[in-house]
């Protein structure tokens, strides 16, 4: 009998779990490992604020080499407890309809092809978990929103400008993807950036995606930092986690030790076919403040850390352009200036250092990361390492001068300078007094 349920646990019972903890499908027409996601806040993004207007950028995108726009919610906002004078994206009216404010469906249709035809992935922030309080099921379908004590639609974290969804309906959960479907059949979109995904139930997700896949192959983000959301269902999620340590080293509150940790996290708790979105800011953070005002100097030293690592690097409006300020959320407002040349080239030399080395693939293909330690609590130095191409990092995530000496293995060999394109021997790295925020980028295969 022992040796039966031995034979039943190794055979049967270990097999299946391991099915069903089979990671989602990472697949080929959207999930490209070099990927650049870019966040399109179109409202914000130009002074009419229409996707016609917008299109008018999608040149220079190319140029940049980002390959994923992210738009940020399209749909109608509601008019019931609006915040400012145009409202939030997140709360939204109809989920089958264009905001007016931007354009029509056919105006957002003809971008989708147009940044089809230059290469780009397109991707729609969906807003599953709570809808505007003028909704159009609020008054058909009260029943498919949960009530607070007064029988009302429930303001879920004290939002009072959205209505909570209540996910044990059945015909909503049906309707919510048939929602979804519009997108994808009409405009053609690749995927959804799902917000405050973990507010929503894992099952819910699951059942869209496998519905979604009947059209197309899609890319799926989740607002979250939840491994258990990235099995069967989402490709990639946040890395808030590496966000919240690289603004404390930047107040001086944290050191190197705590940004191992974050690597450490990603690599035991998530698969390593899932991504993690790396940012230094996004819609949400430049609200509160631009990167400038958390990171200071070190914004851009920050963001080339956010292109080493392992993952997905994200660009938001107008960082490319060396935004400074926090654009008004629920207000007209513009990003101020698109013309910083050297910004702008800064993260287009990114994005082809992201483009050309294999080394820094996303996902399980990606090189191996090796750190090299030092005596400085804030010089951060790793190499991301495949047997035909590396890539190493040297960072000084400080205010002050910092020197090199190594403590434990050195790194060795011959390496080019991605910047200055000169020949460096990383044995003279010892030694070397790093100026403040200073960063050096060395590859072995400088394609």
């Amino acid at each position: 009998m022992k040796i039966f349920k031995f034979f039943l646990i190794v055979f049967v019972v270990v097999p299946f779990v391991a099915w069903a903890m089979k990671p989602a499908v990472q697949n080929s027409v959207v999930y490209d490992r070099t990927a650049v996601i870019y966040e399109v806040n179109v409202r914000q993004y130009t002074v009419p604020g229409t996707f016609n207007a917008f299109s008018k950028h999608l040149s220079q995108l190319k140029k940049l080499g980002v390959n994923v726009l992210w738009f940020m919610p399209i749909n109608p906002i509601s008019k019931v407890d609006r915040k400012g004078s145009l409202g939030s994206y997140y709360a939204v009216q109809n989920y089958k309809a264009v905001n007016p404010e931007f354009g029509t469906v056919g105006d957002f249709k003809k971008v989708v092809a147009e940044a089809h035809s230059m290469g780009f992935k397109v991707i729609l922030d969906w807003v599953a978990n709570h809808t505007g309080r003028d909704n159009v099921w609020i008054k058909a379908h009260p029943d498919w929103y949960v009530k607070d004590s007064l029988g009302q639609p429930l303001a879920p974290n004290g939002w009072a400008d959205v209505a909570q969804l209540n996910y044990k309906n059945k015909n909503m959960r049906a309707a919510m993807i048939d929602a979804m479907l519009f997108w994808v059949k009409v405009c053609n979109v690749d995927g959804f950036r799902c917000d405050y995904a973990v507010g929503v139930p894992l099952d819910f997700w699951l059942a869209a995606r496998k519905t979604l896949e009947k059209i197309k192959p899609v890319f799926m983000l989740a607002e979250g930092d939840n491994p258990n959301y990235t099995v069967k269902v989402f490709n990639m999620d946040y890395n808030w986690r590496l966000l919240h340590t690289m603004n404390e080293i930047a107040k001086g509150k944290q050191t190197i030790a705590d940004l191992d940790k974050v690597v450490q996290y990603t690599d035991t708790a998530y698969f390593a076919t899932a991504i993690k979105m790396n940012f230094i800011t996004n819609h949400d953070e430049n609200t509160g403040g631009s990167e400038y005002a958390r990171m200071g100097d070190g914004a851009n030293t920050f963001a080339v850390l956010t292109y080493m690592l392992p993952g997905m690097p994200l660009i938001y409006t107008g960082q490319e352009a060396g935004m400074k300020k926090s654009l008004l959320f629920f207000d007209k407002d513009t990003v101020p200036s698109w013309n910083n040349l050297m910004e702008f080239r800064f993260y287009q030399s990114l994005n082809d250092l992201k483009h050309t080395q294999p080394a820094l693939h996303a996902g399980a293909t990606g090189g191996k990361m090796i750190r090299y330690t030092t005596e400085s609590p804030v010089v951060y130095i790793f190499a991301r390492v495949l047997p035909n191409d590396r890539v190493m990092v040297v960072l000084n995530l400080s205010s002050k001068p910092q020197q090199i000496h190594f403590t434990g293995t050195k790194p060795a060999g011959q390496w080019i300078n991605w910047i200055s394109k000169k020949d460096v021997d990383a044995s003279s790295l010892e030694n070397t007094t790093l100026a403040p925020w200073k960063y050096e980028i060395l590859v072995s295969n400088p394609k």
